[in-house]
């Protein structure tokens, strides 16, 4: 029962990196931009549900849906001020600048709620409960393990059928295969653009909220590592894939988990990035990418 202990676990964990990987792949697949910054927007819609909660007595659920919209307005802001200038700017300026955005939201977030860490309230509890034992109490589910897990489904279920059903998504589709073509025939390449960082940046307030209630400690600095390591579940899964996302994020997750399991609790960053690198050195483009030919 350890071993499946560990296994819903790095599942859990996993399902979480597989959101926040949603918004680098979604990115990098249509405006082909590395969004840096999206780490830091998980750490901002946690702040946000954590103070709607926790000062202002709000309900979760419309703490939630604050933090989704204003980490939906801030993913607007951020394209427009930050990466729409850059459109035809040298990648290496986009990557510098979104670096600069990333330390922008950190110190900024220190300004407004200092650097003392904030415990992250439990949203998740049935009768001072937080999760259901089974076979006699050797496997422990956790309800924030069972809510992670089902958003990670639904979110990527809704992914799918968006892109492939509604005109919106088959713009996003359009400007991901060929910008130029897809404004020759009539889509505002820009809106879609902007919608696509909406939709990541919505998606990093669930990831957040998701996070914290995992592993309760807020900080500035929150949303670093977690972003890290969803670009790299991204990466691992072939970024610009929603499923390559998911796998990705689910294989990461469950990784980690049995790295610090099994091997060493300092040793599991080194062995995940381990991983990474065979699997990219045997599959360039990721597990589910597709290798792209440039023409010369």
């Amino acid at each position: 029962m350890t071993f499946l202990n560990f296994l819903i676990s790095g599942i859990s964990l996993g399902s979480i990196y597989a959101i926040i990987a949603l918004g680098y792949t979604m990115v990098y697949g249509i405006a082909k931009m590395l969004n840096f910054a999206h780490g830091d927007v998980i750490m901002v819609g946690a702040y946000v549900c954590f103070f709607a909660v926790a000062r202002y007595d709000l309900p979760p659920a419309l703490g939630v849906l604050l933090a989704m919209f204003v980490c939906t307005m801030l993913g607007i802001v951020i394209e427009r001020l930050a990466y729409k200038p850059l459109r035809q700017a040298p990648s290496l300026a986009v990557l510098i600048t979104a670096i600069g955005v990333s330390y922008l939201l950190q110190n900024g977030a220190q300004l407004l709620w200092t650097s003392s860490p904030k415990v992250f309230p439990n949203f998740f509890k049935v009768a001072d409960q937080t999760g259901v034992k089974l076979f006699d109490g050797q496997l422990n589910i956790s309800y924030v393990t069972m809510v992670t897990i089902a958003a990670c489904v639904i979110i990527m279920l809704a992914l799918t059928w968006f892109t492939g059903k509604t005109k919106m998504g088959k713009a996003m589709r359009a400007c991901s295969e060929d910008k130029g073509a897809a404004q020759l025939m009539g889509i505002n390449v820009n809106a879609t653009i902007s919608m696509t960082f909406a939709i990541g940046s919505g998606l990093a307030a669930i990831a957040g909220v998701l996070l914290c209630s995992a592993y309760p400690t807020l900080v500035p600095t929150t949303g670093s590592m977690p972003g890290i390591k969803a670009f790299t579940a991204a990466v691992f899964g072939g970024i610009g894939s929603i499923p390559g996302a998911l796998l990705g994020g689910l294989l990461l997750g469950v990784i980690e988990i049995f790295a610090k399991a099994y091997i060493s609790t300092q040793l599991s960053d080194a062995v995940v990035f381990g991983v990474l690198i065979i699997v990219l050195l045997v599959k360039p483009a990721g597990l589910l990418g597709k290798q792209v030919r440039e023409k010369v």
